[in-house]
C-alpha cells in the first residue's frame, strides 16, 4: 500500500513555482515563491541554495519522496516530467520495499561474482543494503559486516568502488576482497586491451595519478591530502568502514569524507559502535552517509538532543526506531542470531605491520640464515636454526604490535571484553604503552603469585575489561571466563597452546547456545606467522579443525615439534634471500 505522502500529484489549479532537474549536482531545484522556499527551507533542512527564490535537493529515492509530499500542499510546474515521473516511481518502489523489508525480512543471494556463502541474516543485511543503498550496516562485532559489503558490491557491480578504512585494516580488505570477490581484471577499448588492478591500495598524502582500478582502498589519515582529487573520480560506491572514526566534524578528513560521499549513490557506512560518547555522535556519522537525513545540527540538537548544541540524545530508542523504520541502519547483535552461529567462532584477521621495524629487526636473523649452510656442527647449526626463527618470530610480533593494539581498541570501544593472548616481553612492553587508557592487567610469567591473583580478581569483577596473558602462561587459570573475545597477538607452535587459551573464556555449566565466543587471530604476511598459520591449519576467515579442546601432552609437544621443524626450515631458506621493503 502506497502511503499518502506518495500520493502522485495530477493536477493543480495554481503552481507555486516550477521544479527542474540540475544534471551537475544531481539535484532537484526549486524556484519559486518565497512561500514554497521558506517552506522547504525550514521544514528540510537538508535543503541547499544561498538566497532567496531557490531550494535544492539532493536526487536521492528517500528525499525524491519527501519532495512528492511537499507538492502536494505547493503545486509545482515540473519542467522535465518524464524524468520526474521516473525519480517518483523509483521513489514508490523504494518505500513499498523498505517497509516489506522492515515487516518481513527477506533473503536474496548475492551475484555470481561472490565467491562464497551468507549466512542468512547476512543475506538478509545484502538484501536490506540493495534496497538502501545509503545506509549504516551497525551488526555487532563478529558478524560479518565485511563480507556483507563484498557481497553489496558484487551484486551492484558498483565500480569503480572506494573503501575507507583504518590503517591497520587495510591488508585484510585486500584479503577478504581477493576470496570472495571476482572481479574484472581487463578493459578492452576499440584499440588496445589493457590490463587494469583489481585492487589499488592509495599512499601517501600526496596525490599521484591513479592507476585504473575496480576497487580503491585508502586510509582515514590520508583523506585530507586526496580530498580534491577523490570527489572527481566518480566512484559508484563508497564503503566507511569503522566509520565512527568520522565521529567528529571539523576535521580535514570529515570534510574530505563528506565530499567525495556527496558525489556517490551508494554510500555504505560499517561500524558495530557508531556512538562512542554521546548519542549526538550519531548524527555526525550519518551526516557522511546521507545529508542533513537527521537535519542540521541545530535543528537536530534542538529536537532530538535537550536543546541548542547539546549532544545527549532524550530518547536514543526513538531516534534507533527512526533510523531503521528510514531504512537508515541496520543492527543485529550476536543474541539476534545465535541460532545461526557456532557457540566458538575462530577468525583469522590479516593485519598490518610496521615494515621498517620488521626490516630492522630481521637483519641479524637475516645475516645468520646466510652463514648457516657454512656450519658443519649438527647441534650448532640446530641452535642457530632456533634462533633465527625466534628472532623472526619477535621480529613480525613487535612489528604488528601498534595494529594488534588497535583492532583491540576496536574491540573494546564495542563494549568486549577481551583476554589478549601475546608471547614476547618486548611485545607487551607495547601493549602497555597502547593500551594504558584501558587500564588493562597482565599475566605475563613475570608477576608474582599475588600479583597474578590480582589480576586474575581485577579481570573477574569487572575493574578491567582487558587481561593480557602470556601464550604460555594460559593453563591453570580460572576466573577469567567472562570474557567475550579472544584475541591472538602472537601465535605458537603448539595447537592445544591456542586451544587451552581459548578455553579459558569457556562457560562451565552454562547453556553455551546463550554465547557465542570469538576467537581472533591476528596475523602478518610476513615473518613466523604465515608459517605457522601453515602448520596451525590456519585459513582466511576459519580455523580448520587440527586443534582439540584437550591440554598439550608430551606427545602434542613432539608431533608440534617435529612438524614445526620442517616449517622452521622454510623460514631459514626464505631469509636467506634476506628481507627488504621500500
Amino acid at each position: 500500500m502506497i502511503p499518502a505522502y506518495l500520493n502522485k500529484i495530477e493536477t493543480a489549479d495554481y503552481f507555486y513555482g516550477s521544479l527542474e532537474y540540475e544534471q551537475d549536482t544531481d539535484s532537484w531545484v526549486i524556484e519559486g515563491e518565497p512561500c514554497i522556499i521558506d517552506m522547504a527551507k525550514r521544514i528540510f533542512p537538508g535543503c541547499s541554495g544561498k538566497g532567496s527564490g531557490l531550494a535544492r535537493f539532493q536526487n536521492t529515492k528517500r528525499i525524491n519522496g519527501d519532495l512528492n509530499w511537499l507538492m502536494q500542499r505547493y503545486p509545482l510546474q515540473i519542467k522535465q516530467p518524464e524524468l520526474w515521473n521516473s525519480s517518483y516511481e523509483q521513489a514508490v518502489e523504494h518505500v513499498i520495499k523498505r517497509q516489506e523489508l522492515n515487516e518481513r525480512p527477506y533473503r536474496v543471494r548475492p551475484s555470481m561474482d561472490f565467491i562464497g556463502e551468507l549466512k542468512g541474516f547476512q543475506e538478509e543485511g545484502h538484501t536490506f543494503m540493495l534496497h538502501n543503498s545509503r545506509t549504516l550496516l551497525a551488526d555487532e562485532m563478529g558478524l560479518g559486516k565485511t563480507v556483507q559489503a563484498i557481497a553489496f558490491l558484487a551484486s551492484t557491480q558498483s565500480y569503480p568502488a572506494l573503501l575507507i578504512v583504518p590503517p591497520h585494516l587495510i591488508r585484510n580488505w585486500q584479503k577478504e576482497i581477493n576470496k570472495f570477490l571476482k572481479l574484472p581484471r581487463k578493459v578492452v577499448s576499440l584499440f588496445e586491451e589493457n590490463e587494469k588492478e583489481s585492487v589499488h591500495v592509495i599512499k601517501g598524502l600526496r596525490p599521484y595519478k591513479l592507476p585504473e582500478a575496480s576497487i580503491y582502498i585508502i586510509h582515514y589519515l590520508l583523506l585530507r591530502g586526496w580530498k580534491n582529487v577523490l570527489p572527481e573520480i566518480g566512484f559508484k560506491a563508497i564503503i566507511l568502514d569503522e566509520i565512527q572514526e568520522l565521529r567528529h566534524t571539523g576535521t580535514e578528513k570529515y570534510s574530505a569524507a563528506s565530499l567525495v560521499a556527496s558525489r556517490c549513490e551508494n554510500v555504505i557506512g560499517l561500524s558495530g559502535t557508531p556512538i562512542y560518547n554521546r548519542g549526538g555522535e550519531i548524527w555526525s556519522v550519518m551526516n557522511i552517509i546521507e545529508y542533513h537525513c537527521l537535519g542540521d545540527w541545530d535543528s537536530f540538537t534542538r529536537e532530538w538532543c535537550f536543546g541548542y548544541g547539546s549532544d545527549v540524545v532524550k530518547n536514543p530508542d526513538l531516534l534507533g526506531d527512526y533510523l531503521r523504520r528510514e531504512g537508515l541502519m541496520l543492527r543485529r547483535r550476536k543474541a539476534d542470531v545465535l541460532k545461526e552461529l557456532p557457540p566458538k567462532r575462530r577468525v583469522v584477521q590479516t593485519i598490518d605491520f610496521d615494515t621498517g621495524t620488521y626490516s630492522n629487526l630481521i637483519q641479524s636473523a637475516v645475516s645468520k640464515a646466510k652463514m648457516i649452510d657454512s656450519i658443519n656442527d649438527r647441534f650448532e647449526k640446530g641452535r642457530m636454526s632456533r634462533d633465527i626463527v625466534n628472532e623472526t618470530r619477535q621480529a613480525i610480533g613487535i612489528a604488528k604490535a601498534p595494529y594488534v593494539a588497535e583492532f583491540v581498541k576496536m574491540l573494546l570501544n564495542a563494549g568486549e571484553r577481551i583476554l589478549l593472548f601475546a608471547y614476547h616481553h618486548a611485545v607487551w612492553e607495547t601493549f602497555k604503552e597502547e593500551l594504558e587508557e584501558f587500564h588493562p592487567v597482565f599475566i605475563t610469567g613475570k608477576e608474582t603469585l599475588n600479583q597474578k591473583d590480582e589480576s586474575v580478581w581485577a579481570f573477574k569483577n569487572g575493574e578491567t575489561n582487558l587481561c593480557c596473558v602470556s601464550l604460555r602462561a594460559a593453563a591453570g587459570i580460572d576466573g577469567l571466563q567472562g570474557a567475550s573475545c579472544v584475541v591472538f597477538g602472537e601465535l605458537d607452535w603448539s595447537p592445544a597452546i591456542h586451544s587451552q587459551a581459548e578455553d579459558r573464556v569457556q562457560r562451565i555449566g552454562v547453556d553455551e547456545n546463550k554465547d557465542s565466543i570469538l576467537c581472533y587471530y591476528l596475523v602478518a604476511e610476513e615473518g613466523t606467522d604465515e608459517t605457522i598459520q601453515e602448520f596451525l591449519g590456519l585459513k582466511v576467515s576459519q580455523f580448520v579443525g587440527i586443534m582439540g579442546d584437550k591440554t598439550e601432552t608430551e606427545e602434542d609437544k613432539m608431533l608440534a615439534q617435529q612438524k614445526a621443524t620442517e616449517h622452521m626450515n622454510k623460514i631459514v631458506e626464505k631469509l636467506k634471500g634476506g628481507v627488504t621493503y621500500q
